[in-house]
């Protein structure tokens, strides 16, 4: 671990080793970002063996873009001692219905109280797909074609291997504002409607012998809208946050094109205000 600590204090620095959020900034589906979160599953996993005795753990992760899940997947690859992935969605739910069907199916993207999750083609699931059709990329080219051209592509069921530690579900709306109602008010945590999602699914898969590590996303005080309405209280506040108020904002509505979203960026980048 202390190898790895480098590593990432090397491409990051101090700060943004110390602070996840400070990984914000880089894309979901740049392999560094996807290295820096392996490295927290093993740390997480060693903590709480240390003070729990356990042989495994196990880790709800909530997703949308298959990012921080694929690193736990990862991780498991290198030996992490963990029993269960548990893969939590919203209302999108493709990826939950994958893994509980083998069938990873378009559907319509529906608005949430957790819109990072609010995807249907998850950016980093290629990525697992190449180790579940055992590392076969001819094979895996064909699934995409396939996927690109119907909205559906599907593998068979993993039952042995790294691939098998997948459980997942998802939570709605209602299920969401419960579990941040009932966690504030059982244990004095304000959970962000993401980590909601994943703490709810968790619910589903506990096992006594392997202590679950739920994983949070963001702070509360990014969703206001979502704790207010669970908590009936203006609570979900930070500091940083606060000191924006009532500063200028700017913004400019191009239309809904790809391609009028590509000039736009290649414009501003190459004009220096990007």
């Amino acid at each position: 671990f202390d190898d790895c600590q480098g590593i990432m204090k090397d491409v990051f620095g101090d700060l943004a080793f110390r602070d996840r959020y400070a990984l914000g900034a880089v894309n979901s589906i740049n392999w560094a970002r996807v290295l820096a979160q392996v490295v927290y599953y093993f740390y997480a996993t060693f903590r709480v063996q240390d003070g729990t005795g356990a042989a495994r753990v196990r880790f709800a992760v909530p997703t949308g873009n298959f990012g921080d899940v694929f690193a736990g997947y990862v991780a498991a690859r290198m030996g992490l001692p963990v029993g269960r992935l548990i893969l939590a969605t919203n209302e999108n739910d493709i990826l939950s219905r994958f893994f509980t069907t083998g069938v990873y199916e378009l559907g319509d993207v529906v608005p949430t109280l957790s819109p990072s999750m609010d995807i249907q083609v998850a950016s980093n699931f290629e990525r697992y797909l190449y180790y579940r059709v055992g590392e076969q990329s001819d094979v895996l080219a064909r699934l995409m074609h396939d996927f690109s051209n119907t909205g559906r592509l599907s593998v068979p069921p993993a039952d042995e291997g790294a691939e098998a530690v997948f459980s997942a579900g998802r939570a709605d709306r209602a299920t969401t504002v419960a579990t941040i109602r009932r966690v504030y008010e059982q244990e004095g945590v304000l959970l962000d409607p993401h980590t909601a999602v994943g703490v709810s699914v968790a619910a589903d898969f506990l096992d006594a012998s392997e202590p679950t590590i739920c994983l949070a996303t963001a702070h509360p005080a990014k969703f206001p809208g979502a704790i207010h309405e669970a908590v009936g209280q203006d609570i979900a506040r930070h500091a940083e946050i606060d000191r924006l108020g009532g500063k200028a904002t700017r913004s400019e509505t191009i239309p809904a094109s790809a391609a009028r979203i590509k000039a736009f960026l290649s414009t501003h980048i190459h004009g220096g205000q990007a």
